[in-house]
C-alpha cells in the first residue's frame, strides 16, 4: 500500500505567498475595479538587459547548428561559466577552483536539496525570521517535530531582533546544520566579516556546516560588508555558499544558480572531499544540468558590459528601496534594511499584528506587503515591503501610504 510523507501534515497553515494571494484576490473579488500595488513578493519587473539578452539568443541560436548543438552538459554545469564564477570570486580575494562550483536551476532548490546529503537526524539551526524554504524543507525531510506559536519542536531558532540588530547570537550548545542568510531576507540586514568569523569559528569547533545565502550579494554598496562567507578566514573548511542570477541579472523566471562546495568543506564524519564527492554524485544522479540556452545568458551577465548592465539595474532597485524607506520614515514608521538590500524591513505600527497589518495596508492603501510572522516567530510585529517593482508603481505605493495609512 502507498503511503504519503507525513510530514507534510507538519507545515503550518498554508504556505506564505499563496496565502498573500488568496487575500489579495478576496480584497479584489469585493472591491471590482480596484488596482493593488504590490510590493510583495521579490520578484523582478525590470526586462533583462541587452548584453544578457543578446548571450540567450546566441545559445539559442547555436542550438540550431550543427557545429554548434549541444546535448546534455555537465551535470554540474559548463566549464565556462564555472569558470567565470571562480575569476569573480577571485575578484573577492577568494581564491576557489571552478570544480566547486556547481551550476543549477535555483538557490531555492538547491538550499532545500542540500540536505540530502546529510544525515536525518541533524539539529538544525534556523536564523529567525528566515526565508521559508529553510524552515520548510526540513519539516518536510522529517527534522523537526509538530508546529507550536514558538515554532517547530526540534528545530533551533536564533531570534534576529531590533536588539541584535537582526543579526543572531551563536547557538546555545550544539547544533549541526545553520541556516545564514546576508543580505537577509526578510530584514534586509547584512552581516559583517565580524559576524560571520563568529560563526565560522563556532562552526569549526563544533564540526557543524553552514548553509550561507548570498543570493543579494550583489545589492552590497559598502565595501567594508563580505559578499561572500569565504572572504572570511577558515570558512572554506565549514561553509557551503548558495548564490543566484535571479534578482542580479533579472532570471527569476529564466532560473540560474550555483552551490559551492569546497573540496576543504568537511563533516563530522567525513574527511575533507567527501561532501563535494557527495554533492557530485547527488546532481549527477537527479540532475541533468542548467538549460544550456540559460548558461549562455549567464556567461554574459559576468561579462563587462552585462555586469556594467545589471550593476545599473541593482542601482535601480536600490533607489526604489530608498524611496520607500523614506516615505515610511516620513510617516514616522521605523524602517531596517534597503541601503545594501532590496527589502525595507518595518516595524508594525500601533503594536498591530503583521497580518492585521497586511490588512490594514491593504485595506486602507491598496498596497500588498509580506508579513513578517510569515518568515517565523520573531518576525511578528514586522512586515516586509520589497524594492522590486516598476519605479511609477513604487512611487504610488509610498503616495498612497503617505495619502492614506491612518495611524
Amino acid at each position: 500500500m502507498a503511503r504519503i510523507n507525513k510530514n507534510y501534515d507538519k507545515l503550518a497553515a498554508g504556505y506564505l505567498f499563496p496565502e498573500i494571494a488568496r487575500r489579495t484576490k478576496a480584497f479584489l473579488d469585493t472591491n471590482a475595479g480596484t488596482e493593488v500595488l504590490r510590493l510583495g513578493i521579490g520578484d523582478t519587473t525590470e526586462p533583462i538587459v541587452p548584453a544578457v539578452l543578446e548571450g540567450l539568443h546566441q545559445g539559442t541560436d547555436s542550438l540550431g547548428k550543427v557545429e554548434s548543438y549541444s546535448g546534455y552538459g555537465p551535470s554540474e554545469g559548463v566549464g565556462p561559466l564555472r569558470q567565470a564564477l571562480a575569476r569573480e570570486y577571485g575578484d573577492l580575494g577568494v581564491n576557489l577552483s571552478p570544480e566547486e562550483f556547481f551550476v543549477s536551476d535555483g538557490a531555492k532548490s538547491d538550499s532545500a536539496n542540500i540536505q540530502g546529503i546529510f544525515s536525518d537526524d541533524c539539529i538544525v539551526a534556523v536564523q529567525d525570521p528566515a526565508y521559508p524554504v529553510y524552515v520548510d524543507s526540513n519539516v518536510i525531510s522529517g527534522r523537526t517535530g509538530a508546529a507550536s506559536d514558538s515554532g517547530y519542536d526540534g528545530l533551533v531558532y536564533m531570534p534576529c531582533t531590533e536588539e541584535n540588530g537582526f543579526f543572531p547570537a551563536l547557538p546555545e550548545g550544539k547544533v549541526d546544520l545553520i541556516y545564514l542568510c546576508s543580505p537577509n531576507n526578510p530584514t534586509g540586514a547584512v552581516a559583517t566579516k565580524e559576524q560571520l568569523k563568529s560563526f565560522v569559528d563556532y562552526a569549526v569547533e563544533n564540526q557543524a556546516i553552514i548553509f550561507f545565502d548570498s543570493a543579494y550579494a550583489s545589492f552590497i554598496t559598502d565595501p567594508k560588508l563580505p559578499r561572500s562567507i569565504y572572504e572570511v578566514e577558515g570558512a572554506e573548511q565549514c561553509a557551503i555558499e548558495f548564490n543566484s542570477f535571479s534578482k542580479t541579472a533579472g532570471f527569476t523566471g529564466v532560473r540560474l544558480a550555483w552551490t559551492i562546495v569546497p573540496k576543504a568543506c568537511r563533516a563530522e564524519d567525513a574527511e575533507p572531499g567527501k561532501l563535494h564527492s557527495l554533492w557530485t554524485r547527488r546532481q549527477n544522479t537527479f540532475f541533468n544540468g542548467a538549460s544550456n540556452i540559460v548558461q549562455a545568458g549567464g556567461m554574459a551577465a559576468l561579462s563587462t558590459e552585462g555586469k556594467a548592465q545589471t550593476g545599473e539595474q541593482v542601482s535601480f532597485y536600490l533607489e526604489n528601496a530608498r524611496i520607500i524607506n523614506k516615505g515610511l520614515q516620513e510617516l514616522g514608521i521605523t524602517t531596517y534594511g534597503g541601503g545594501n538590500a532590496p527589502y525595507v524591513w518595518l516595524k508594525t505600527p500601533d503594536g498591530l499584528s503583521s497580518w492585521d497589518f497586511f490588512d490594514k495596508l491593504l485595506g486602507e492603501c491598496r498596497v500588498v506587503g509580506t508579513p513578517g510572522s510569515g518568515f517565523g516567530p520573531a518576525g511578528e510585529g514586522f512586515f516586509r515591503l520589497s524594492a522590486f517593482g516598476h519605479r511609477e508603481n513604487v512611487e504610488a505605493a509610498v503616495s498612497s501610504m503617505k495619502d492614506n495609512l491612518m495611524i
